[in-house]
C-alpha cells in the first residue's frame, strides 16, 4: 500500500505498545524501506499512565513531566503521527483502516501492508443513572486526567469539599491518596468486603486498616446503584442500596477492559476477557499481517498456563519492542507474564505477584499457605518498618505458586524476589538458599521473603501428598 518500494506499517493508539512498535521498526528499518503513520485520537503520545494519580495529587507537574518522547521527537525520527485522527473501522479484507479527524469530522481510508492494533484499555463505567454526569470522572487517559484536574479547581475555596471514589483495585486506591492530599473528604466504595481484589482478603484486610487510619472511609460490600445530580446536572451523590453518599466528584476506580471495540467488529479473535489474542510473536492468531499489544491484549499467565487481561505499563513497552522487532524483519517474542504489580497508599506499600488463592483453586492446583510478620532493615536499626508477607506454595512439589506483601518503605519491591522465582520455576526451598544482598539498613539477616519461604518449606513437608 506504501510506495513503490516500501512497505506501509499503520498502527492504532499512540502510547507506550503503538510508539514504542513504531520507534522500534524505525531503528531497523529507514523511511525509505518502511514508512510508518499512527493514529492517536487524543492529546498526548508516549505518556505514563500510571503517574496520573501522582500528577493529580501534587507529587508530579503535569502532564509534560508525564510525557516520555514528545509527538514531535516521533517525526523527527520519521514517524508519521497523527493527533486527534481517530480510527473508527478496519476493513481486514482490503487491508485499510477508516480514520476520522476529531475536529472537522472529516473521514477517509488510509491503507496498510501491516498493521498494529494498540487501542489500550478504557475504564469501566456502569450502565447507572448519571454516570456520565459532570463531576463523575474515569481515568486512563492524560486527558481524562485533565478533565479531573479542571473539575477539581473549579471546587477550589467549596468548604467540606467531599470525594467518592468507586472501587478499591489499584486506581481506586491511588485515587483516594491523591484527593485526601488535596484536602478532600474521601469515602471509597468497595462492591467487595475487603480494598485490592488483587489480594487475597486476609491481606486486603491489612489495607483496608491502613486506610481507615489514615482518615479514609472504606465502606466494603457497597454495590453502587446511582449517581444522583444536581438541577444543573452535576453529580451530587453517589447512591448504593444501603445508603447515599454526598460527592462534588466521583472518580470510577472499577478497573479497566480491553478497548477491542474495533478488533471485535472486524472479526479478530478476542478470549475470555474481551483481549485480542496474540501468539508468542504478538501477531494476532490467525492474521499474518496484523499485530497487536498492551493494554488490549490477553497475555499468558506463566504460572495458571491461561490467558489473562493484565493492564500495566511494563508489559506494553515490552509488547511494543517485540512487535516493532518482528514487523521490520527481525525476531521477538514475549513469553507471559507472572502478574506481578505495586501499588502503595500513602506510606503502605502494596504489592503481588502471581496467584491468590482462588485463583490457584480455578485451575485446580493443590496448596499451601503461610503468612509472615517481619521488618524492613534489622529490628534494632533505626526505621525498621513492619511488614507482612503471605506465600502460596504447591503441596508435593513445594513450587512457588504466589506472593503477597503488605508493609511500609521497602516493602513492595521486595516482590521481584519472588517474581524472578516464579518466572524460573523455583520451589521455596531453593528460595531459600537464594544469596540475597544483606546488611543492617536493608534488611534482617533472613530477608522477610526467605522467612516466609522457609515457613512454606515446612507447611509443605506437614501437607505431605
Amino acid at each position: 500500500m506504501g510506495q513503490l518500494g516500501r512497505e506501509r506499517l499503520l498502527i492504532i493508539g499512540g502510547d507506550a505498545a503503538g510508539m514504542s512498535a513504531a520507534s522500534q521498526a524505525r531503528r531497523l528499518k529507514g523511511p525509505d524501506e518502511l514508512e510508518i503513520v499512527a493514529f492517536e485520537r487524543g492529546h498526548f503520545t508516549s505518556y505514563s499512565a500510571c503517574g496520573i494519580p501522582y500528577w493529580v495529587g501534587g507529587d508530579v507537574d503535569g502532564p509534560d513531566r508525564l510525557v516520555a518522547r514528545t509527538p514531535e521527537e516521533h517525526r523527527e525520527r520519521g514517524i508519521d503521527l497523527r493527533l486527534r485522527t481517530e480510527v473508527t473501522g478496519i476493513d481486514v479484507d482490503r487491508g485499510r483502516v477508516r480514520v476520522r479527524d476529531v475536529a472537522s469530522g472529516g473521514e477517509s481510508w488510509e491503507g496498510y501492508d501491516r498493521l498494529v492494533i494498540a487501542t489500550g484499555a478504557r475504564p469501566v463505567r456502569p450502565p447507572l443513572p448519571g454516570v456520565d454526569a459532570a463531576g463523575v470522572h474515569g481515568v486512563q487517559t492524560l486527558d481524562d486526567g485533565q478533565a479531573l484536574l479542571d473539575t477539581l479547581s473549579g471546587l477550589n475555596g467549596t468548604p467540606g469539599r467531599r470525594a467518592v471514589v468507586v472501587g478499591a483495585g489499584y486506581i481506586g486506591v491511588e485515587m483516594a491518596e491523591a484527593l485526601l492530599t488535596r484536602g478532600y473528604e474521601v469515602t471509597v466504595l468497595n462492591r467487595g468486603e475487603e480494598p485490592m481484589s488483587t489480594l487475597d482478603a486476609d491481606m486486603g484486610r491489612l489495607v483496608r486498616e491502613a486506610m481507615d487510619g489514615l482518615g479514609i472511609t472504606t465502606v466494603g460490600g457497597a454495590e453502587v446503584t446511582a449517581f444522583r445530580t444536581d438541577g444543573g446536572g452535576r453529580v451530587r451523590a453517589v447512591a448504593t442500596r444501603d445508603a447515599e453518599y454526598p460527592a462534588d466528584v466521583v472518580v470510577l476506580g472499577m478497573g479497566v477492559e480491553p478497548e477491542t471495540t474495533l478488533a471485535r467488529e472486524a472479526g479478530l479473535p478476542l478470549g475470555a476477557y474481551g483481549g485480542l489474542l496474540t501468539d508468542l510473536s504478538m501477531r494476532v492468531r490467525g492474521r499474518e499481517e496484523i499485530w497487536a499489544g498492551g493494554d488490549c491484549v490477553e497475555v499468558l499467565d506463566l504460572v495458571s498456563g491461561r490467558e489473562r487481561h493484565i493492564p500495566l505499563g511494563t508489559h506494553a513497552n515490552k509488547h511494543g519492542q517485540v512487535i516493532g522487532s518482528n514487523v521490520a524483519g527481525g525476531y521477538g517474542t514475549f513469553p507471559g507474564v507472572v502478574g506481578t504489580a505495586v501499588s502503595k497508599v500513602c506510606s503502605l506499600e502494596i504489592a503481588r505477584t502471581g496467584l491468590r488463592e482462588k485463583d490457584a483453586e480455578a485451575v485446580g492446583l493443590r496448596f499451601v499457605t503461610v503468612t509472615v510478620e517481619s521488618t524492613s532493615r534489622a529490628g534494632y536499626y533505626p526505621g525498621a518498618a513492619p511488614m507482612t508477607v503471605k506465600m502460596l506454595a504447591e503441596r508435593r512439589t513445594g513450587r512457588l505458586l504466589g506472593c503477597q506483601i503488605v508493609g511500609r518503605e521497602g516493602a513492595a519491591k521486595r516482590v521481584d524476589i519472588a517474581a524472578v522465582a516464579l518466572t524460573a520455576g523455583m520451589t521455596v526451598e531453593q528460595i531459600t538458599a537464594l544469596d540475597l544482598g544483606y546488611a543492617p539498613p536493608f534488611s534482617p539477616v533472613w530477608d522477610p521473603v526467605q522467612v516466609a519461604a522457609r515457613k512454606a518449606v515446612a507447611a509443605v513437608r506437614r501437607a505431605g501428598a
